[in-house]
């Protein structure tokens, strides 16, 4: 299994299709692009692999390329919760770089993945410097507190079909996740880890979702054809 430290070994600076579908980096002024540019690195990461650990000290703000991650924490009884998968487009961790603390969760890719890093130094540069960036941190900020908040509704919910729902819609935030589009690339084992329930029963939820017309399974992945109704709790 690849290591925290191979990931760093395996770093590189984006090409030019990387760096274009990075969102915020529209937002610069070309002196601050150039700032942000020189800094950021990529690393592919392989399934497994930890991106953050909790209790360790923050050092990047990280985007998906191209991939799956999956935000989760452990509790004292060693029971994992997990809080949300990040798709391609995603960028997190700003509340703790902002802080400058230690993770209070773990991020590990749950497939082949490219993650972007702008180190948190410059992270706080760009703040301090560009209006543009402030403002999308904090339309982050924003939608991650009521993508937080769904996340505990998920987890208390006992019907397996509203739960898939809900944690699928949560994964088309056009804000936190931008132009994912209504295809998402995901194997229903890796929608079970997000999700917290056995493949089977996943199969079964997203059968159901798409004889409501809410989604349609494609190979290798889902189209959601009726968002509203992920979001509903009613099926």
């Amino acid at each position: 299994m690849p290591t925290d430290i191979s990931l760093f070994q395996r770093r590189r600076p984006l090409t030019e299709a990387e760096l274009a579908v990075i969102p915020w980096l529209k937002l610069l002024s070309l002196d601050e692009r150039e700032r942000a540019i020189e800094d950021l690195k990529i690393t592919d990461a392989q399934p497994g692999d930890f991106l953050c650990r909790t209790s360790r000290p923050v050092t990047y703000w990280f985007g998906v390329i191209d991939g799956l991650l999956k935000m989760s924490s452990d509790n004292a009884e060693g029971q994992t919760m997990t809080f949300t998968g990040v798709p391609p487009g995603g960028w997190f961790g700003e509340g703790t770089a902002l802080k400058r603390e230690c993770y209070r969760y773990n991020i590990q890719a749950l497939r082949k993945s490219l993650v972007a890093g702008l180190h948190v130094d410059t992270f706080h540069w760009l703040l301090d410097h560009s209006i543009g960036f402030n403002r999308f941190v904090m339309n982050q900020l924003n939608e991650r507190l009521g993508q937080f908040i769904a996340a505990r509704e998920i987890d208390r919910m006992t019907n397996p079909n509203i739960r898939v729902a809900r944690s699928l819609a949560a994964l088309f935030n056009p804000v936190l996740y931008p132009g994912l589009g209504t295809v998402l690339r995901i194997t229903q084992q890796e929608l079970a880890y997000l999700v917290g329930l056995s493949r089977q029963r996943v199969n079964e939820a997203l059968t159901t979702l798409a004889a409501e017309g809410a989604i349609e399974v494609e190979y290798g992945g889902l189209r959601v054809t009726n968002l509203a109704a992920l979001r509903s709790q009613v099926f």
